[in-house]
C-alpha cells in the first residue's frame, strides 16, 4: 500500500465509524471544542479566505459545471477538494515532530455525468510535502495530480479569477478553462450561513458566474464542451446540529440570468431547516432564512441500491419561483468514502434552466 494514503484512509474510516444519528451526517454535528468557530459579523478577507483555514475542522472547494457537448448531449462535471483536521491546532502542534505528523488530511472527488453514465474517482492525501493543499494567491488548489488553478486571488469583484481545471479517473478525465464574468456571492449574513435553529453555522460564499469550455475524456472518446460553472467555498467546525441527518442542496441557473442557491437540512424529528440565496443577473443578492424555501419530493429512483429523490419541486414564493428539478441521470451516486448523490439537473416551470443537486444521508 502507498504509505502516502494511509493517513487519509484512516481519516475516512474514522469518520465513517462515527454514529451519524448522534453527531449529524458524517460526524459534522460533532462538538467543536478546541477548534475555531464562525462568528456572525466577521468580514471575510481576500485573498486570504480563498486559502485554507487549518484552525477549523472541515472545509471544501467545490465546483460543479453544466455542459453541452459538440455532440448535442448534456454533461455534468464535479471537482471537489475537502480538508479535514483530525485535531485542534494546539493539540496537533504539541504532537508534531515532522511534516508527516500533519493532522490536516485531504480528500478529492471528481465526476463526469452523462445522460446514461456516471464516472467517479476519489483521491486521498495528507497535508505533507506538497501532496495536497490550497494557495490563496495566485489561487491554486490541488491533490496529487488533480488541480484547480486561477490567474487571480483578489477581492469580491474577481474572486479567484479565471480557472484551469483538471482531474482524471480510471475511465474518464477532463481539462476545462473557466472565465469569470461576475462577482463573489455571500450567503446568509455576509457569508455567515446559519444551518440550524440551535445556531450552527459556516462561512459560505460562491463564485457562480463562470463560462466554461474544454475537453472531456470518456470511454466513448473525447468530446468538446461549453457551458457554465459554479464554485462554492465553505468552512466550519460544527456545520450541523447533532440531530441533522443529511441535506438536499441545489444550485440553479435560470435562462434569464438569475440564480438560486437553496438547501434543506433534514432533522431526526421530521422537520427541515432551510436557507436560500436569490442572485440577480448583476450579482445583487437577497438572503432568505428558515422556512422561506420549500423543497418537496416528487419521485424517487433506485441509485446504487438506495431510494433517492431525483425529481423535486422547489418553491421560493417571494421570488415567484415554482419549478420542477429533474436529474439528468438518476444513477449519479458518488460511491466514495462518504457516499452521496450529486448530479446535474434540468429545470422547468416558472423558470427554466439547468443546475446541480446534491443529497446526503440517504442510506
Amino acid at each position: 500500500m502507498n504509505v502516502r494514503l494511509i493517513p487519509a484512509i484512516l481519516m475516512a474510516l474514522m469518520w465513517m465509524s462515527q454514529p451519524v444519528a448522534a453527531q449529524g451526517y458524517g460526524g459534522l454535528g460533532t462538538k467543536a471544542e478546541g477548534y475555531d468557530v464562525p462568528q456572525r459579523g466577521t468580514q471575510l478577507q481576500f485573498p486570504r479566505d480563498h486559502g485554507a483555514h487549518p484552525g477549523y475542522r472541515i472545509e471544501w472547494w467545490y465546483l460543479t459545471a453544466n455542459l453541452q457537448g459538440e455532440d448535442g448531449r448534456q454533461y455534468g462535471v464535479q471537482w471537489t477538494l475537502f480538508r479535514s483536521a483530525l485535531q485542534p491546532p494546539q493539540q496537533a502542534k504539541r504532537g508534531a515532530t515532522s511534516d508527516w505528523h500533519s493532522t490536516q488530511l485531504w480528500m478529492g472527488h471528481a465526476a463526469i455525468t452523462t445522460p446514461d453514465s456516471h464516472h467517479v474517482a476519489e483521491s486521498l492525501a495528507r497535508g505533507a510535502y506538497g501532496l495536497a493543499g490550497v494557495q490563496a494567491a495566485p489561487f491554486k488548489a490541488w491533490i496529487n495530480d488533480w488541480e484547480m488553478s486561477g490567474d487571480g486571488g483578489g477581492g469580491a469583484s474577481k474572486g479567484v479569477g479565471n480557472l484551469a481545471l483538471s482531474a482524471s479517473g480510471t475511465d474518464f478525465g477532463y481539462r476545462l478553462a473557466l472565465s469569470s464574468d461576475g462577482p463573489l456571492i455571500f450567503h446568509g449574513d455576509q457569508g455567515y450561513s446559519v444551518k440550524s435553529a440551535s445556531g450552527q453555522a459556516s462561512y459560505y460564499y460562491s463564485q457562480p458566474f463562470y463560462q466554461v469550455q474544454g475537453q472531456l475524456e470518456l470511454p466513448s472518446g473525447s468530446v468538446s464542451v461549453t457551458g457554465n460553472a459554479w464554485l462554492d467555498r465553505e468552512w466550519s467546525s460544527q456545520p450541523l446540529s447533532e440531530d441533522q441527518q443529511g441535506w438536499d442542496w441545489v444550485s440553479l441557473s435560470f435562462d434569464d440570468g438569475s440564480k438560486l442557491m437553496g438547501f434543506q437540512l433534514r432533522q431526526s424529528d421530521g422537520n427541515n431547516f432551510t436557507s436560500a440565496t436569490w442572485i440577480q443577473s448583476d450579482g445583487q443578492t437577497t438572503a432568505y432564512a428558515n422556512n422561506k424555501l420549500k423543497m418537496t419530493e416528487i419521485s424517487r429512483s433506485n441509485a446504487a441500491g438506495r431510494e433517492v429523490p431525483t425529481r423535486w419541486r422547489v418553491e421560493l414564493p417571494e421570488r415567484g419561483v415554482d419549478v420542477t428539478v429533474q436529474a439528468l441521470n438518476k444513477d449519479a451516486w458518488m460511491e466514495t468514502s462518504f457516499p452521496y448523490w450529486e448530479g446535474p439537473v434540468n429545470i422547468k416551470g416558472s423558470h427554466a434552466g439547468v443546475g446541480y443537486l446534491e443529497m446526503t444521508g440517504y442510506q
